[in-house]
């Protein structure tokens, strides 16, 4: 009676195996929900860029205003008629 008893232990064992040690267990599913919660925390910044950069380029198609602030802050272009005065970060201070 004892045999069919260690017999059916070392063949539960045995499908036991590779559900907590084989390729596909425990420790392989941690791994690939630890990827994928950084693979979605990186989309949702790059869904966040996009949204940006989506308003952006509507801004741009929309109306000259966008273009203007752009062409302003990017390229120091200034309209005819105006003066452009750039004013430093820091003030140096004069040592004699």
């Amino acid at each position: 009676m004892r045999w069919p008893a260690i017999l059916f232990f070392a063949l539960l064992l045995a499908l036991q195996y590779p559900l907590w040690i084989g390729k596909g267990g425990w420790q392989d599913v941690r791994e690939a929900e630890a990827k994928l919660e950084t693979l979605r925390a990186e989309n949702r910044e790059l869904e966040k860029r996009n949204a940006e950069l989506a308003s952006e380029v509507k801004d741009l198609k929309s109306g000259y205003e966008a273009m203007e602030e752009r062409a302003r802050l990017e390229l120091n272009l200034v309209k005819p008629g105006e003066i452009f005065v750039q004013i430093p970060d820091t003030i140096p201070t004069g040592r004699r």
